[in-house]
């Protein structure tokens, strides 16, 4: 914790717009999520668990998903690094953000898919990766890429990537602890008495730290969203670029086939937009992004201040 606040100061040593309703939600949200995390290894230990070993899996589950985080997303995603030879324009762009922002370059990677997206990763600014697809390749111009690039790199710069990927660990945690616990044969005896008992209070305060970490994470999605689309919009003095390219990303997920957007709706909360298919499903119910009109209204309001 102090760590990642020490992470969150430090990010107004960027020229990307400081924000500090993010950094405040940032915290908070990893206040509570670390109070459920304690509750949820006490449970365990109560149960039978070693404390010990409960410690291990935890944090050095923990701690995997941070240090390896920016590998586990570009596999995921079939993404790979590429070098200034063979994307040149990429690598230009993001050259350019960096000297305006003031900051170190991310690597660069590009993965092979049709849909529009992008995203950003890594456990701190020195290890981030800026991940596009050729598909927003394909379908954005320089001003619009620029747009997307600046969104991504101002994730980056606030430290907000290495806080959703800690944060979105507790509910993962819980359920791979739940599963140990009363499929793995680990605790206390099956003929113990309280056995039951026992293992239905870990399955009750499991699913409570799963809903409370996909809640939290949920809304600190949302606005993380909004405060890299100002940052970004303001770092280029382009929001309309940034605005024309969400439409035509929007837009354009309807294409891609739906079991392509089924396979990457876990990694929503990270992507410049949300990959949805049709119909009703936990990602619409429960968004990772605000609503494309209220992040356009905004974009539409920083080039009224700006005079565009």
């Amino acid at each position: 914790m102090g760590l990642l606040r020490g992470r969150m100061v430090t990010m107004a040593t960027t020229r990307y717009a400081s924000d500090r309703g993010l950094i405040t939600r940032m915290t908070v949200t990893m206040f509570l999520l670390g109070l459920v995390y304690v509750v949820l290894i006490g449970v365990l230990i109560a149960v039978g668990v070693s404390a010990i070993f409960a410690l291990i899996i935890g944090g050095g589950g923990l701690f995997f998903q941070w240090y390896f985080s920016d590998r586990i997303a570009l596999y995921s995603m079939g993404g790979r690094e590429v070098t200034p030879e063979q994307a040149p324009q990429l690598h230009a762009l993001i050259d350019r953000l960096c000297a305006m922002a003031d900051m170190p370059k991310p690597r660069v990677a590009i993965a092979d898919t049709d849909m529009p997206n992008a995203f950003a990763t890594g456990r701190s600014r020195n290890r981030a990766v800026v991940c596009v697809t050729t598909g927003i390749l394909r379908r954005l111009d320089v001003d619009e890429l620029e747009g997307v690039l600046s969104h991504e790199m101002s994730h980056v710069a606030h430290n907000d990537v290495t806080v959703m990927t800690v944060a979105s660990f507790a509910g993962v945690l819980a359920g791979f602890l739940t599963r140990m616990v009363m499929w793995g044969g680990i605790g206390r005896r099956r003929d113990d008495q309280n056995t039951a008992l026992l293992f239905f209070a870990v399955i009750i305060v499991s699913m409570v730290v799963y809903a409370v970490s996909f809640v939290l994470t949920r809304m600190l999605s949302r606005y993380r969203e909004l405060s890299a689309d100002r940052a970004g919009a303001l770092l280029t003095g382009k929001p309309s670029a940034l605005g024309s390219a969400l439409r035509k990303v929007s837009g354009d997920m309807a294409t891609i086939p739906v079991s392509d957007l089924r396979q990457a709706e876990a990694f929503n909360a990270f992507f410049f937009a949300p990959a949805l298919a049709n119909g009703l499903s936990l990602s619409s119910l429960f968004a990772t992004h605000p609503p494309l009109e209220k992040r356009l209204e905004q974009l539409a309001e920083i080039a009224r201040q700006l005079g565009q």
